[in-house]
């Protein structure tokens, strides 16, 4: 599948948000998607408000403070971005 065929109108983010355990990302076709933040080690570090200054774009969403972002595509195919390690469970 090539990169134009899989970003569509409809998988364009509408809104894009992050609590404290995972970034979500609302589609023009209304579905919800989310990623665990560990995923993003570029996003470790960044307070509240850093985490939910994104920029929407066609393809992805953007963070400001670090110029870094995600596209929705690597969302959906589960690709961590490189050095991203599972957090320890604590029994």
């Amino acid at each position: 599948m090539a990169s134009l065929e899989f970003e569509t109108e409809e998988m364009r983010p509408v809104k894009a948000w992050c609590d404290e355990h995972d970034v979500h990302v609302t589609l023009f076709d209304g579905r919800t998607i989310s990623a665990p933040l560990w995923w993003y080690p570029f996003l470790q570090g960044l307070s509240h408000d850093q985490l939910n200054d994104i920029e929407l774009m066609f393809e992805g969403i953007w963070w400001t403070a670090v110029d870094e972002g995600i596209s929705i595509k690597s969302m959906f195919l589960g690709s961590k971005a490189p050095g991203a390690t599972e957090p320890r469970k604590v029994a």
